[in-house]
């Protein structure tokens, strides 16, 4: 019992005719009579009585009209949504993100993605990103906004820079500094630094240690928050000085004063991460929308 063979039995019990269901199908009768002669054969009822005049369905027949018709939208779906599958129309999508880097435009291409592929689940998930890395081990996560990879795993993954950052000395609205508009790295030699901790984002914490010494000075690091709206709160309390990413004035920064340097030009990256051994066509549409958005995106975050 196939799908073909179905078909023609539909046909036959739709036209009340053998010749009716060979036009309708494009077939001749012989093929049509001989697909019934099979069915019955195979499942042991008679599906039709035959005359001269009519074909009427028997009480068998009608309840396998009745599963046939399932059979066959089931069919035909399935064929539907194995082809939605593979253009990325269904499915599902697991996005991390770092909350102080993709802030202003995350909801939007996410809101964008939603309206262009309204049958993907999307979850989002804010992560630092270290906890993106192990995300990406346990295959908890499909896509990440995070910082350039260490480079003992990056070539299992395909990046792309989303925008450009930079580091800015982040001051308390009451602090001396706060008069000023940009400053020299040197300047915050005898202040007591906050630095996001570096666990959570080995590269930033590193390249930030590194200036300081390339500066002339050794950071004297008074705290390590594990969140960035934490490091704004310290500072706006007054109890140091932040070095960090300026993408971090998007959260709550009321009390705090941004100043970049006019010697420490180190560029922050953020990048989108996926794995090189992804096959899966939502990711790919979610990664293709996301670099077509690139200039938009960094024009939020300037």
């Amino acid at each position: 019992m196939d799908i073909k063979t179905l078909k023609s039995f539909i046909s036959v019990a739709s036209h009340h005719s053998f010749s009716g269901a060979a036009r309708d199908l494009n077939t001749v009768q012989p093929a049509i009579s001989r697909h019934i002669a099979m069915l019955e054969e195979e499942l042991g009822v008679m599906l039709f009585i035959r005359n001269s005049r009519q074909v009427k369905i028997t009480n068998a027949g009608e309840q396998l009209l009745h599963d046939a018709k399932q059979i066959i939208a089931l069919a035909d779906n399935a064929k539907s949504q194995v082809k939605r599958a593979q253009q990325g129309q269904i499915g599902e999508l697991n996005i991390a993100h770092l909350s102080s880097a993709c802030l202003t435009f995350m909801a939007d291409l996410v809101r964008s993605y939603s309206q262009q592929y309204p049958d993907v689940h999307v979850t989002l998930f804010e992560m630092t990103a270290t906890e993106q890395i192990e995300a990406f081990k346990d295959n908890r996560i499909d896509v990440g906004f995070s910082r350039p990879l260490p480079s003992g795993i990056i070539d299992e993954f395909n990046s792309s820079n989303i925008y450009i950052d930079k580091l800015v000395a982040v001051v308390g609205q009451h602090h001396p500094l706060a008069e000023y508009s940009q400053i020299e790295l040197g300047q915050l030699q005898q202040q007591k630094l906050i630095i996001f901790n570096r666990d959570e984002a080995v590269g930033l914490f590193d390249d930030t240690i590194m200036l300081c010494k390339q500066a002339g000075f050794s950071a004297n690091i008074i705290s390590q928050p594990k969140h960035m709206q934490t490091l704004l709160t310290e500072v706006a309390a007054g109890l140091g000085v932040a070095i960090a990413p300026y993408c971090i004035r998007k959260l709550y920064s009321q009390g705090c004063h941004f100043l970049p340097f006019t010697d420490a030009h180190k560029a922050i990256p953020t990048q989108l991460h996926v794995k090189r051994a992804n096959d899966r066509a939502t990711v790919d549409a979610f990664v293709a929308l996301a670099l077509h958005n690139k200039a938009k995106i960094a024009k939020s975050m300037a």
